[in-house]
């Protein structure tokens, strides 16, 4: 055989390895029958009725997606929640993550707390899942993770509107800023103090607990003592019951207004609205009835679960679309290509609009509103993306 033969058959052969192994490459990404979406969020314990509403948001928009026929590259694939209970606690946070990495979930919507979403990170970004949490912290998308994605507003932001609020709409000078020693709000309550002083409003009761007592006849006193007006409080809906049924006891509750952040802004906190002098709560987590498409949203929410949404599950209804949305553009299921899309996608949420992060995975339209209770319900008094 000749030199010049030799080689047209050694390219022949080259050429033949390339194209099977081009479509070798292509079988490895071909879309399988079932995918599995993570669904990471307290489904026990105090902040369960939240965390059950964030997984409600991506059940309903799951059952829609199987309904119509999800297609990856012309091949119908149905998509599987894997929820798991991560109880609010950093270390069950950390084991879920593992679990859920194990199970082979190609992208998580969780967590709820920044103190589990936090430790948790790492574990995802490990394999390169994507993790879209409504947690608030700012330390979150300050790890420097590529699979860090923040479906609302931060801290930074919300602290802002605690402080803008506080100085200009409420008539009052003397504060009390609490805390219930979780990451997420020990931040808020410390960016909300620096705003607060920065207004030239006094902090007098600064006070910090954990986040399961309900005992505060001690912090009660301390508010009466300093004549606080306004307290500022990071606490969930449970505690702010709680510490307004201690301070009925000293017959301090309709000297104060409460100022909360998202964690009080519930269907349970209403049944502490008579009882103070005003209450209010700021909050990324717009209500799905200020959208134009959230009345439709609502309806078929009560008509599911048979009850009013607690929370914010049309966040993570629109979360699961745009995940949804992200896999169709990358004409993948591959975790990290999933992750690679969402990095410059700018999808549709079928509630709020549309989600797009910037490098570090904040949200780019995250905003923050400040409701009052009024009549029985939260009503928008103002809301920015900018305070």
């Amino acid at each position: 055989m000749t030199h010049t033969a030799t080689r047209r058959l050694t390219l022949a052969a080259l050429t033949a390895a390339a194209v099977a192994g081009s479509t070798l490459l292509s079988g490895c990404d071909s879309p399988p029958d079932t995918i599995k979406i993570g669904v990471a969020q307290p489904l026990s314990g105090n902040l369960a009725a939240l965390g059950q509403d964030l997984h409600n948001g991506v059940k309903m928009a799951v059952d829609e997606l199987n309904k119509e026929g999800f297609q990856i590259k012309g091949k119908t694939v149905r998509i599987e929640i894997v929820a798991m209970d991560d109880r609010s606690d950093p270390k069950a946070g950390v084991d879920v993550a593992r679990q859920l990495v194990d199970a082979g979930v190609v992208a998580v919507i969780g967590n709820l707390n920044s103190g589990v979403s936090i430790p948790a990170a790492p574990v995802y970004a490990e394999k390169h899942v994507a993790q879209l949490a409504i947690s608030t912290n700012p330390k979150f998308t300050e790890l420097g993770l590529d699979t860090t994605f923040r479906l609302v507003a931060n801290d930074n932001l919300q602290a802002r509107a605690i402080g803008s609020f506080a100085a200009n709409q409420l008539e009052a000078a003397r504060f009390a800023v609490v805390d219930d020693g979780t990451t997420y709000g020990k931040g808020l309550a410390a960016g909300a103090s620096a705003e607060l002083k920065k207004a030239s409003k006094e902090v007098v009761v600064s006070y910090s607990s954990d986040d399961k007592t309900t005992a505060f006849d001690e912090l009660a006193a301390k508010i009466k003592a300093g004549n606080v007006q306004v307290i500022v409080s990071t606490q969930g809906d449970f505690q702010i019951l709680a510490l307004i049924e201690a301070l009925k006891k000293i017959d301090y509750n309709q000297q104060v207004s409460i100022l909360g952040g998202d964690t009080i802004k519930t269907t349970d906190m209403l049944k502490g609205s008579d009882t103070v002098k005003g209450l209010y709560a700021t909050s990324p987590i717009l209500d799905a009835k200020e959208f134009v498409n959230g009345k439709s949203f609502l309806t078929r929410y009560q008509e599911t679960f048979k009850r009013e949404p607690a929370y914010g599950g049309h966040y993570t209804y629109d979360a699961m679309y745009i995940l949804a949305g992200a896999m169709k553009r990358a004409n993948s299921v591959k975790p990290a290509k999933i992750t690679e899309t969402l990095r410059s996608f700018d999808g549709y949420a079928p509630i709020t609009g549309s989600m797009k992060w910037d490098a570090v995975g904040e949200q780019r339209y995250g905003v923050v509103g400040v409701y009052a209770v009024r009549k029985g319900v939260w009503d928008l008094q103002l809301r920015s993306d900018r305070w």
